[in-house]
């Protein structure tokens, strides 16, 4: 586990356990809305154990980190180039998460110097939220994580479905999801459904860049991906059949390989 100093506030980061050494190929990973570093617990494990210098973060306001929920993809891209400079890099290869995605893919259109490559997952180039979720996150928050967990995982994750015996998908989800700080959830969420420069951001990336859709994904369905991946020059997608939006947890190593393969 590290810790950064980014505006004045402390920013955690795991590294899967083998110390973060910045001479290594880098990796940052970047969670979606309401979660944290541990999505990425399986990735980045095995990414650390074959040679990357691995920081799965927690963004402001999320997990342990200091500081306020930021309040638009534009605000969380501008803060991870920051936080990449932060960690003593001047680069690295960025994957990101739903909205980490989105955080990731406008990062790499502002700040081309700080992005080696992007792995985009369970992304689209415009994520709009339903105003009912948005409503619940901000005043029913149990409703809102009803919500996501059910609508963000495929009907064999719901059932069970874990790649690791014993393990309930959809329940730890759930968990993750409740334990996030009042109104982050809510915040991220608005952020999400604002954003509105995707198909302008995917334009000006100029690094190698893949896109991973989930087949059943409900929230960024996998033609919207994979036209994210044509908008982007150069850009590739990979389709996981079966698999919903927390590709992490129901596909982990199809996730590690496209980790690997651009990173």
């Amino acid at each position: 586990m590290s810790e950064f100093v980014v505006r004045g506030e402390r920013i955690f980061a795991a590294h899967g356990g083998r110390g973060f050494d910045p001479t290594l190929p880098a990796l940052v990973l970047v969670h979606g809305a309401g979660m944290d570093h541990s999505v990425w617990a399986l990735q980045s494990r095995a990414l650390a154990g074959h040679g990357r210098a691995v920081l799965a973060i927690d963004l402001p306001g999320h997990g342990r980190s200091e500081g306020e929920a930021l309040a638009s993809i534009a605000a969380l891209a501008d803060w991870l180039a920051e936080f990449i400079v932060a960690a003593g890099l001047s680069s690295a290869v960025v994957a990101g998460h739903s909205m980490g995605a989105l955080a990731a893919l406008e990062l790499a259109a502002r700040h081309p110097e700080r992005v080696q490559a992007l792995v985009l997952i369970g992304a689209a180039a415009v994520m709009p939220v339903h105003p009912d979720l948005i409503a619940a996150a901000a005043e029913e928050p149990a409703a809102a994580v009803a919500m996501i967990t059910a609508w963000g995982f495929s009907a064999a994750a719901a059932l069970g479905g874990s790649p690791a015996p014993g393990l309930w998908l959809s329940g730890g989800g759930k968990r993750l999801l409740e334990r996030s700080r009042p109104g982050v959830l809510h915040t991220d969420l608005v952020a999400c459904d604002a954003y509105a420069g995707g198909d302008t951001a995917a334009r000006r990336v100029a690094c190698p860049a893949l896109v991973v859709a989930g087949g059943a994904d409900r929230m960024a369905p996998a033609s919207a991906g994979i036209a994210l991946a044509a908008a982007i020059p150069g850009g590739r997608a990979v389709g996981l059949d079966g698999a919903g939006h927390m590709l992490m947890a129901e596909r982990p190593d199809a996730v590690l390989d496209a980790l690997l393969t651009i990173g």
